[in-house]
């Protein structure tokens, strides 16, 4: 979503040996089913459920 956040938030995941951090568990999720979008496209706001 384009929220700054640091390496202390409890939402991140590794992706090609990367560890990328999110506000949310729902932003987590969004990243996770399609990181090469977000990592082309950066962050489009708060991802829909």
């Amino acid at each position: 979503c384009g929220m700054e956040v640091d390496e202390t938030s409890q939402y991140k995941t590794m992706y090609k040996g990367k560890v990328y951090y999110f506000c949310s568990a729902h932003c987590k999720r969004a990243f996770e089913k399609d990181p090469e979008k977000y990592l082309r496209e950066g962050p489009k706001g708060m991802p829909m459920e």
